[in-house]
């Protein structure tokens, strides 16, 4: 579910619903919870391959993990193996976690794009779901997002009636840092 809705996002546009659906700026907030949530320290890494031998599925992640035995783990974007695991050993390696599965071996294979495993009930959007400053970001990027849309030519047209070039791009998260800063997962900044 998402953190905010079209409702949320038709107040601050102050459109009516009869101009924009609501599955129109669903699609909006999508987007700018793909941007942002990744970018929040939560319970998720990034798969980049996995293998599976003797029955146990070997998950490698593009950065250290911290899932342990007897977590509920859920796997996204890895095709046929995405499902709810339990992890059953911590390897001697911090950017790998296994669980049991019982089907045929498979030599190690690369995810692209990378999968995500994200512990049960802990994914960014469960976290930051009743947070006012998350939301208020989500709305500040959803409308960004919006304006930059529906702006005729990439043109915006500002209150003194002044138009500027409006252009989807990194400025358009840089304004919501601000918000953001205590939640970031200092990590994700470099990858």
């Amino acid at each position: 579910m998402p953190i905010i809705d079209a409702d949320d996002l038709r107040a601050v546009l102050g459109v009516s619903d009869s101009m924009y659906s609501d599955a129109y700026l669903d699609q909006i907030i999508a987007s700018s919870e793909l941007v942002l949530l990744p970018l929040l320290t939560a319970y998720t890494s990034a798969i980049d391959s996995y293998e599976i031998t003797d029955d146990v599925i070997y998950f490698v992640t593009t950065r250290a993990n911290f899932f342990v035995e007897g977590q509920s783990v859920v796997v996204t974007g890895c095709g046929a193996y995405d499902a709810s695991y339990t992890v059953n050993a911590r390897t001697s390696d911090v950017y790998m976690f296994a669980a049991d599965l019982v089907t045929a071996d498979t030599i190690l294979t690369p995810v692209i794009p990378a999968g995500l495993a994200a512990l049960d009930g802990s994914s960014a959007a469960e976290i930051y779901a009743n947070n006012d400053a998350i939301k208020n970001a989500l709305l500040g990027l959803s409308t960004d997002i919006f304006q930059a849309v529906i702006a005729p030519g990439s043109v915006s047209e500002g209150v003194d009636f002044a138009q500027t070039i409006f252009r989807t791009g990194r400025s358009m998260i840089n304004r919501q840092f601000g918000l953001l800063a205590p939640f970031m997962d200092t990590e994700t900044i470099c990858q």
